[in-house]
């Protein structure tokens, strides 16, 4: 597996300034600590199009390349959700809305073309294929429950993950990629429920310790299956 170098952040590099600050690709990799060098490497490995076809089954594999392909294959459904809500937007989309989706969708992607980059050639195929016959894209309600959906089992995912990573490198990226997730999630709560605490509800925090919901590999791709039309191979991850 690739090694990555993750120096420590430049002060002052990326201000905290929400989501409706745009933050391009190459700035979400300095952001998970890759160097100079190893960012333009990584861009330049990345595209929205994979040539190989959709297959029929993918391995996830074990160890840490097994996790990290796990984080791939949910980046991969959640890309794949967000670029076709922007590609046609439900009736009557608030233009701030469409804003906050859009900055959404790309930080998917930059999740995503990271996994992709950082797996080289252990990572899955990039053109998993998906299923979301169940979602009318029509309605703003369907689709931010939905993302509501998504954007909560990706925080439990990556909070179940961490601890299965025995690389500390990737295990800080891992956290902050979270932490990116996490504000999705609180967003999207927000457009649903503005003005309210649905953004920490009881289905995502647990009351008795205030910490979010963990959930396991097999819980989440359970879950997960139902967007998911490729067999997913999970056995090998660890537990």
């Amino acid at each position: 597996m690739n090694k990555l170098t993750i120096p420590k952040l430049v002060p002052g590099e990326l201000r905290p300034q929400g989501l409706m600050t745009p933050l391009k690709r190459g700035a979400f990799l300095r952001y998970l600590g890759v160097s100079a060098a190893a960012t333009g490497l990584l861009l330049a490995g990345c595209s929205d199009d994979d040539d190989d076809k959709a297959p029929s089954s993918v391995d996830l594999g074990s160890g840490d390349t097994g996790i990290l392909n796990y984080a791939y294959l949910l980046e991969q459904l959640e890309a794949a959700f967000y670029v076709k809500v922007i590609s046609s937007p439900y009736a009557n989309m608030p233009a701030e809305e469409k804003t906050l989706l859009m900055e959404i969708r790309d930080h998917e992607l930059a999740h995503r073309d990271f996994f992709k980059a950082a797996l080289g050639n252990a990572a899955i195929s990039g053109n998993v294929e998906f299923d979301f016959s169940t979602i009318d894209f029509t309605s703003r309600a369907s689709v931010l429950a939905t993302a509501r959906a998504y954007e909560d089992l990706g925080v439990s995912a990556y909070n179940g993950a961490g601890v299965l990573l025995e690389s500390p490198d990737f295990l800080l990226i891992a956290g902050k990629i979270v932490s990116v997730e996490a504000r999705h999630a609180s967003a999207i709560r927000d457009l649903l429920n503005p003005f309210t605490a649905a953004f920490s509800g009881d289905d995502v925090v647990t009351p008795s310790d205030g910490l979010d919901v963990v959930r396991a590999p097999s819980a989440v791709l359970a879950i997960a299956s139902t967007y998911v039309k490729t067999t997913v191979v999970f056995d090998n991850l660890p537990s």
